[in-house]
């Protein structure tokens, strides 16, 4: 096999890989620092006991993100070295902020987060899950603004050879960052809200740690009903952002091929890249052209607009680009039916609800795994769009080791998840930590359960969830 797709499946495979955990790690530590936040102000035992049970997963999905990261470093000098010699000036001060101005953050308050409890003051405490928090979201920054200037390239000069910044503003605040970046964030938060919800819909499901369990599926629907909407407005941005920037990109993602007026949004089809067309194809007539222009005879770029070696994989990215919006379509179908139960006073005694949130749980992560797909492949042929080939950067490597070392990683990278998925699953069967020498503390903490926001049943037992 060519040793250039071998080396593409292998980057692909470890950063696939790499992005499930600090996608969760995102949007558990704002998790992690609203829970904290609202047991500050209300001194309400039931946001403490969040915050305790939610961290053990957090620290442990951080540590897999850490261990993961570092392998892709590597991967750029090893399968890549071209690439890193030609775009370094840029990429390597964008990936230097990302860990001197985040991870030092992260990994400097994440041991007080864990082991500060009783050692620093409970403000303290706060601040440094607020500045691992923030630390999650500058990573991201760093790491979306490098990946954006990938696709949406400006702000540079090219000089010997090597692309360098020109202007730095514009290198990081390149056209299609803002869009990027807050998908991405929005993205996290979905996914650990899905996580949330699930978790505390299977407590529900097997009548365990009700009370716990009530306080974290409300505040997740609650959540999801908020940002299902928002995701879809911004991947509404988004798509606009990549019709304008990356029309090709665009064209796979709909199944395009030639220029359209008015044209229709494909529901299905088998694209063959052979003949140039799709077959089975079920379609809406106009509505692509609705979405993407706003107009409905408003036309699209098709692929046949450039040449065959400059179109992506379009199978891949057509299908990854309806797992992504048929998942949020599920997400948001599920923030609505927990709403309308809600309303009925039904959200914490609807099984089906609960079997609901619970098979989503992953729905997130699989989603967000589909819209990489989509950015990533999509950008092929090139790694910078329009500058820079993959082809062209490749290191000359044989393509056995190459192999070997996938073999590898697929070995590795499984074991490290079953192991991780072991200890996510045990910290889940011992259920929350008994907060009883809190109770003692906070006498207050009798009537937290009657919050209005989170509306739990009168008369459960706050330790055991029992009636």
């Amino acid at each position: 096999m060519d040793p250039a797709i071998l080396s593409r499946m292998q980057f692909a495979f470890t950063i696939s890989y790499h992005i499930i955990f600090p996608t969760i790690t995102i949007g558990l530590s704002v998790y992690l620092a609203v829970m904290e936040g609202m047991w500050l102000k209300t001194k309400k035992i039931e946001y403490l006991q969040q915050v305790k049970f939610w961290l053990k997963p957090f620290a442990i999905t951080f540590g897999m993100g850490v261990v993961s990261g570092v392998v892709l470093s590597y991967q750029f000098g090893t399968n890549f070295s071209r690439f890193s010699e030609v775009v370094g000036p840029i990429l390597s001060p964008l990936l230097a902020y990302e860990v001197l101005t985040a991870f030092f953050l992260e990994a400097g308050f994440l041991g007080i987060m864990l082991f500060g409890w009783n050692r620093v003051s409970p403000k303290i405490h706060f601040m440094a899950t607020v500045v691992v928090c923030v630390g999650t979201l500058m990573s991201a920054f760093w790491i979306l603004a490098a990946n954006s200037w990938m696709h949406t390239p400006t702000g540079y000069i090219f000089n010997e050879g090597r692309f360098e910044a020109g202007n730095w503003f514009e290198v990081i605040f390149n056209p299609s960052f803002p869009y990027r970046y807050f998908h991405m964030v929005i993205a996290s938060l979905l996914s650990a809200s899905l996580i949330v919800a699930g978790i505390n819909a299977w407590y529900l499901k097997r009548n365990q740690h009700r009370t716990f369990a009530k306080v974290g599926f409300s505040f997740a629907m609650w959540s999801l009903l908020l940002l299902a909407p928002v995701q879809i407005l911004l991947g509404d941005f988004h798509g606009l952002n990549v019709a304008e920037h990356q029309p090709v990109k665009l064209a796979a993602m709909e199944g395009i091929w030639e220029n359209e007026q008015g044209a229709p949004l494909r529901l299905f089809a088998v694209p063959d890249g052979e003949s140039e067309k799709n077959d089975f194809e079920i379609a809406i007539p106009k509505l692509a052209s609705l979405i993407i222009t706003h107009s409905l005879d408003g036309e699209i770029t098709g692929l046949k607009s450039v040449d065959k070696a400059d179109r992506p994989p379009v199978a891949t990215v057509f299908y990854s680009f309806r797992v992504m919006l048929a998942l949020g379509g599920l997400m948001l179908l599920l923030a609505l039916s927990g709403a309308i139960l809600r309303a009925k006073k039904r959200l914490y005694s609807s099984r089906l609800l609960h079997a609901f949130a619970f098979y989503m749980t992953p729905a997130g992560i699989i989603a967000t795994l589909a819209g990489w797909f989509v950015v990533e492949v999509g950008r092929q042929p090139w790694l910078v769009q329009g500058l820079v080939r993959t082809e062209d950067v490749v290191s000359i490597l044989p393509a056995e080791n190459i192999m070997l070392t996938l073999g590898l990683f697929v070995v590795v990278y499984g074991l490290l998840f079953s192991v991780y998925l072991y200890f996510i699953r045990k910290l889940i069967h011992q259920g929350p930590p008994s907060m009883e020498e809190y109770s003692s503390d906070n006498a207050a903490a009798d009537n937290s359960v009657n919050s209005p926001l989170f509306n739990p049943v009168d008369g459960l037992d706050s330790t055991t969830g029992s009636k």
